[in-house]
């Protein structure tokens, strides 16, 4: 299996944002070899979209990223466009898909949110039930229900306070990396860019 060389430079010159930089041997190490579709809409090989998102990631979404794309072997036609169309294709379909799960994520947690509260507001009625009884062990069983309607509530909380975060931000990069720079260097041609 072909393995796909990257690494990462500060900024250039003449640029003041940061610089992500993939040195490919050829144009086919970007995509997806298992993809049936058309090169521009291939999905990005899992190695190069691993590599692009983690450096995205380092840097703060409100500071500019380029991607500097170094092919090893001349390509035929315009290998710029290629790989500006095929980055931006596969990182709105990947915003897109980020977007869906958080709208999921929150309709998962309303309908957690609506059983959980329901099964609070059963719990703490039957506790408030068995404290009008003076059987042995009734605030055992009314602390346990008590608890148990808490716990029940537990998902949707997690959900509603922290679950949607990664998935926002991870949304955030997304978008941001469907509008990247990109700019292509080949063996024996002159760079182009945006």
């Amino acid at each position: 299996m072909n393995t796909t060389e990257v690494s990462a430079s500060p900024a250039a010159t003449r640029w003041n944002g940061k610089t992500i930089e993939l040195n490919l041997r050829e144009l086919e190490q970007l995509f997806n070899t298992m993809d049936p579709s058309p090169l521009q809409e291939k999905d990005l090989d899992g190695d190069v979209e691993e590599f692009i998102v983690s450096w995205a990631k380092e840097y703060p979404l409100e500071e500019p990223v380029r991607l500097v794309v170094h092919l090893q072997k001349p390509q035929p036609g315009d290998v710029h466009a290629i790989i500006k169309r095929a980055v931006y294709n596969y990182f709105t379909y990947k915003a897109e898909l980020s977007q869906r799960e958080l709208r999921q994520l929150f309709r998962a947690g309303r309908i957690s949110l609506i059983i959980g509260l329901s099964f609070l507001a059963l719990c703490l009625s039957s506790a408030e039930v068995l404290a009008g009884m003076s059987l042995p062990a009734t605030k055992v069983l009314q602390t346990s229900l008590t608890i148990a309607g808490w716990v029940a509530m537990w998902h949707p909380m997690e959900v509603f306070l922290y679950g949607w975060w990664p998935l926002r931000r991870t949304g955030r990069i997304y978008r941001k990396l469907s509008t990247l720079p990109v700019e292509v260097h080949c063996a024996q041609t002159e760079a182009r860019g945006v």
